[in-house]
């Protein structure tokens, strides 16, 4: 995919608001960093009060994932889930315009040998990711490190699009994004050692799945990762971010490949990312982006999980 590139019709008086918009946010996010999570908690707090059907889906997913919590601790969980929302707001607009020596200063990252070794050894990664509301400032930081690629979807306003892809790409100018239904171009550049970001945490539809249980619920789980595995010839390292309770950045962890990966059949390797999933989430459950729909699509004669909107 060509760089992004700044157009005239990016001017038209329909882009004033966005480009107000958007300087607004820019001059908000040169506050301290301390700063800018305090913002943030108080715009999720507010989220929490207006965004009534975004509310009901996550505290949904957390009545169904956690089951046995005492709904006083779920309720708990559901406010610091959109407090975390809320913060991310704020370091999306970190990682994009931050200086990038001031972005580093809050990277703790642990595991880099692992996607050093792959690329040392000529061969590809997958950087298993998870749909964590940190997800943004993560691939930022991580990608000052190392050279990532990252799967992608255009934006349709074309000037948030332009913004969006200039600002993630600015970190490390080898890095590339990749069209999310560009399968072939995937697999090319993990057979030539290319380290592509990809998080296989939600709910594409059955079509495009198997069903295997998710937090003990049958969930409708792409099996792309083992193709891709399998085709490009690519090891699967698993990776999470999480933000620090004492403001002091964030820990990104890049964990041993998985081993025997892809393995006997796609519903084992499914059981075995969602398994993955599992453990990762239940650590920082505050953290994960609860409010998708993860268990929209069921097998057949299942009965639906959400109310209808």
């Amino acid at each position: 995919m060509d760089r992004p590139r700044f157009r005239r019709s990016f001017l038209h008086p329909r882009f004033w608001p966005l480009w107000l918009g958007l300087g607004a946010l820019w001059l908000v996010v040169q506050l301290p960093y301390r700063a800018l999570l305090r913002l943030g908690r108080w715009l999720g707090m507010g989220m929490y009060r207006v965004a009534s059907e975004r509310r009901r889906v996550a505290a949904r997913n957390l009545e169904l994932c956690f089951p046995q919590m005492p709904p006083v601790e779920r309720k708990r969980l559901l406010k610091e889930n959109f407090v975390s929302t809320g913060i991310a707001f704020f370091e999306m607009a970190m990682s994009w315009w931050w200086p990038q020596a001031r972005l580093a200063r809050l990277a703790h990252i642990e595991g880099l040998e692992h996607l050093q070794a792959a690329q040392r050894e000529g061969e590809g990664a997958i950087l298993m990711a998870l749909h964590f509301t940190t997800l943004e400032i993560g691939a930022a930081l991580l990608g000052q490190r190392h050279t990532i690629d990252g799967m992608y979807r255009e934006h349709r306003n074309a000037l948030f699009d332009f913004v969006q892809r200039q600002g993630r790409e600015r970190h490390n100018p080898d890095s590339l994004a990749v069209e999310r239904e560009d399968v072939r171009g995937m697999i090319k550049l993990l057979r030539k050692g290319r380290a592509i970001w990809y998080a296989p945490d939600q709910d594409y539809g059955a079509k495009q799945s198997i069903f295997v249980p998710l937090f003990g619920i049958e969930a409708a789980t792409v099996t792309a990762t083992t193709h891709f595995a399998r085709l490009g010839k690519a090891r699967v390292i698993p990776f999470t971010q999480r933000r620090l309770e004492d403001g002091s950045g964030y820990r990104l962890v890049l964990h041993p490949p998985l081993q025997g990966f892809p393995g006997e059949s796609e519903a084992a390797d499914a059981l075995r990312i969602n398994q993955w999933v599992e453990q990762a989430v239940t650590e920082c459950p505050e953290q994960y982006l609860w409010a998708h729909r993860r268990f929209k699509s069921r097998p057949v004669g299942a009965p639906k999980l959400y109310e209808k909107r």
